[in-house]
């Protein structure tokens, strides 16, 4: 393959190499490890099941023995990017962003709903594992990994025995997202129907504020109902009554691997203390209603405020 004709954009997150977009803009090669011919394997079952994403058009092995693939482009720039284009002195997030990103989950949940797995507690259990990334957490917060937090997460696991599995994203969000599909399919595995597609707007909250965009409650009810009725045509049921139980697992997600090696990194430090307090008080909401409600999560400036007050751990 002519390396020249490849611009590089970025490199990957969580994986041992890279993005390079064409000359032309129509195709995007990444690089990586023995992890990335999975994802490829993955991207090509559920291209074939009609999920919104890209097709692959190549791979193989770099002369430096890395594997890559090559993936037609589904757009220049993601709703992450779009939203922080349009943004105009305020953050509130523009409602033809919200719009198509309703639109775009509601094609993926659709696909998703059409190739349903029963549900075993043991593949739930997987899930949780992997999508709450439990094992990092409990090992950087030991005192979290108490009867409190255990009674909670049975209690979600519960409530989730009887929703279908599906191949799922594991890392869905506005950043994952263009109006064409889907991409980045490194964290692939089987998850509750709902658990990509429902929490897209509610973990802006998680990222604490500081810059960016949020989403307002009606922007938020006017998502979840877009998914609401795309599930009920495609499976008789409402998805968003499963809400509650995802965002517990994913306040685990944004916890784990944020504890500091270096007791020095004030400012990391401050933000790990941060999620823990988010974890905190999306476990107690749980607890109450078995719902979260992230519209009730401080931001990262008012937990710090408090935090130097002494209002805060």
């Amino acid at each position: 393959m002519n390396e020249t004709t490849w611009r590089f954009v970025k490199e990957r997150t969580a994986a041992d190499g890279a993005v390079y977009v064409s000359a032309d803009g129509t195709r995007y090669r990444r690089t990586g490890g023995p992890e990335l011919r999975a994802e490829a394997a993955f991207q090509r079952r559920i291209a074939a099941l009609d999920y919104p994403v890209p097709h692959l058009l190549e791979e193989g092995l770099t002369d430096d023995g890395h594997c890559y693939v090559v993936e037609e482009s589904l757009g220049g720039q993601t709703l992450h990017e779009r939203a922080m284009a349009a943004l105009d002195g305020g953050r509130a997030l523009a409602d033809d962003i919200i719009d198509t990103a309703a639109q775009v989950a509601a094609r993926l949940l659709r696909a998703q709903a059409a190739h349903l797995a029963p549900s075993t507690p043991c593949a739930l259990r997987q899930w949780l594992d992997s999508a709450g990334f439990t094992q990092n957490v409990f090992q950087e917060n030991p005192d979290l990994d108490n009867a409190r937090t255990h009674v909670a997460l049975e209690d979600a696991l519960g409530r989730l025995a009887a929703v279908p599995l599906v191949p799922g994203h594991l890392d869905y969000g506005l950043p994952n997202v263009l109006p064409a599909g889907v991409i980045d399919w490194q964290h692939h595995g089987l998850v509750p129907l709902g658990y990509d597609v429902l929490p897209a707007l509610e973990i802006i909250a998680f990222k604490g504020g500081t810059k960016g965009y949020t989403a307002d409650p009606g922007q938020r009810r006017r998502y979840l109902a877009a998914l609401d009725d795309a599930s009920r045509h495609a499976t008789g049921q409402p998805v968003s009554q499963n809400l509650g139980p995802y965002l517990l697992v994913k306040a685990l997600f944004f916890l784990a691997l944020m504890r500091p090696t270096d007791p020095a990194r004030t400012d990391k430090h401050l933000k790990w203390q941060y999620r823990r307090h988010l974890f905190a008080k999306g476990l107690g909401q749980y607890e109450r209603n078995r719902t979260v409600d992230t519209a009730l999560f401080p931001s990262l400036d008012e937990f710090t405020a408090g935090h130097r007050a002494g209002d805060h751990p």
